[in-house]
Parts: structure tokens; C-alpha cells; sequence
């Protein structure tokens, strides 16, 4: 008995110790980028390796008092959420029709609302700078909410559809037998049910649409619609050259809210992300 209690304990530990390890690298690059942006200029490009470095807030304080940081973050936040409100209306709605009504060309409206994320954004994004252009909407917060939802409707909409494809039929057959509609029942009964695939799907889409950077720096040609993505772009160039540090602290400032957040839903995120791959 006390053999096996033994050797349980043994296992958990090295358990544990390979975990940590795997930790310790996944971190390690983060930090290390964390480092650089809390390091002085100087220190950053040398020809000899720094293993002691001396940390300084230089690169923070610059950030917030010569470059509008704090507008920057809100664009960000408003047109993300925008986006994410945008998709979640119109593929909640999608995702019931594909995952239950019957219809011809069903399976291939499905196919084709996953392929538009196939294709390479460069193809429309003339076509659509005219499009914001003539209808006034260049440099304005209101664009990049639309070009995000619309660049990630696809994908939210068949993670949503994934979830619901689990939910069983005899729940919807016996809420209408007691006189529920279509609307009350997708309201009532199956948003309900797959509230984590939703919320999963939104942070998806949130995920995407913070990585995009072509149709923000398209649409947003001045700082008053400028967000996090193309905020990055500030600091590698101009008279001052490429500020590392700089970049490192903003990159790190981005990612550490997109990381608690995923770290909060990983095991609704794996599901979505897996099950539309093995429902039909």
C-alpha cells in the first residue's frame, strides 16, 4: 500500500515538473519581450549579449505622453466590440437556419459562407476602400467595425452553427407542441443552451479582428481611427528609427488582455474550435 501511494506520488511529481517546464517555455518568449520593452534603447541592439540588463520605464512613459496611446486603445475596444455585437446578431440567426431547417442549397450556402475566409484579403481591399470611400466612411471607427464583422461573420457563424447542431431536436419538437414559434424558441431554448459556444465564437472573433492589420491601415489613414495594430507601425520609422522597446511594451500591452481572456474560456475555445471539423 504504501509502495503504491509511493509511486502515485512519484508520478504526480514529475507530472508537475514537466508541466512547469512546458510553462517555463511557452513564457519564456514573453518575457523576454516584456524585458525588451522595459530595457533602455542602448541596451537593446548591441553587438555583445546583455545578461544583466538594467530596466528603465522609458519606453512606458513615452508611449503615454508623446503618442495617444490611450485613443489608440479605445479605438481598438470600440470597433472590436462593434464587430463582435455586428457578427453575433446576424450569425445566431445564420447558424439556426443552417443547423436546422431544411432547404435546397442549404449545404452549399454553408460551404460558401466557410470559404470566404479562404480567400486572400488583398483581392477586395480596393473594391472596398472605394466602397467606405463613397459612402463617407474612411478614418472613422464606424468602418472598422463593418470590415470586422464582415471579414469574421464566416468563422463565428460556423462555430455557432457547430454548437447547435448538438443541441437535441426533441427539445424544439416539444416547444412546439406547446405553441412555441420559431423566434421564441431560438431565444428561449437554444441560445441559452450554447451561451460558451456564443461566447467562444465572440472571442474569436475578437481574437481576429485585434490580429487585423491590412484593412485598418487601409481604412484608417489618420490617428483619429487608429488602433492598437496599426499603432505599432508608429515606431518603425521617422527620424527616431525603429524603437524596439517601444514595440515590445505595446505588443506586450495587447497581448496580456487577449491572453487572461483566453486562458478564462480554453476549454469552451478548444471545443468550438474542434467541432465544426467534425460535424457535418
Amino acid at each position: 500500500m504504501a509502495s503504491q501511494r509511493g509511486s502515485r506520488g512519484e508520478s504526480l511529481l514529475v507530472r508537475y515538473l514537466i508541466l512547469t517546464a512546458w510553462a517555463v517555455f511557452c513564457l519564456a518568449p514573453v518575457l523576454w519581450f516584456l524585458s525588451i520593452g522595459l530595457r533602455p534603447r542602448t541596451e537593446i541592439v548591441t553587438p555583445q549579449p546583455i545578461y544583466w540588463p538594467t530596466f528603465s520605464l522609458d519606453a512606458w512613459h513615452m508611449i503615454w505622453s508623446d503618442w495617444p496611446m490611450a485613443a489608440y486603445l479605445r479605438n481598438s475596444v470600440l470597433a472590436i466590440i462593434g464587430s463582435v455585437v455586428i457578427d453575433l446578431v446576424l450569425a445566431i440567426p445564420a447558424a439556426y437556419s443552417l443547423a436546422r431547417y431544411t432547404y435546397r442549397g442549404r449545404e452549399d450556402i454553408g460551404f460558401y459562407i466557410l470559404s470566404t475566409r479562404m480567400m486572400a484579403p488583398a483581392i477586395v481591399a480596393i473594391p472596398i476602400f472605394f466602397l467606405f470611400r463613397n459612402l463617407g466612411l474612411l478614418d472613422t471607427i464606424w468602418a472598422l467595425m463593418l470590415i470586422y464583422a464582415a471579414i469574421n461573420l464566416s468563422v463565428v457563424t460556423w462555430i455557432i452553427r457547430s454548437y447547435m447542431l448538438d443541441i437535441p431536436k426533441e427539445l424544439e419538437d416539444a416547444a412546439r407542441t406547446d405553441g412555441a414559434s420559431d423566434m421564441r424558441i431560438l431565444w428561449e431554448i437554444i441560445i441559452p443552451a450554447i451561451l460558451p459556444g456564443i461566447i467562444t465564437a465572440g472571442v474569436i472573433g475578437a481574437i481576429f479582428a485585434i490580429n487585423e492589420f491590412l484593412f485598418t491601415l487601409l481604412i484608417a489613414s489618420t490617428s483619429r481611427a487608429y488602433t492598437m495594430s496599426v499603432a505599432l507601425a508608429n515606431f518603425t520609422g521617422g527620424s527616431d528609427g525603429v524603437i524596439y522597446n517601444a514595440i515590445a511594451l505595446v505588443a506586450f500591452l495587447a497581448f496580456i488582455p487577449v491572453f487572461l481572456v483566453v486562458v478564462a474560456i480554453q476549454k469552451h475555445l478548444s471545443r468550438g474550435l474542434t467541432m465544426g471539423a467534425v460535424k457535418g
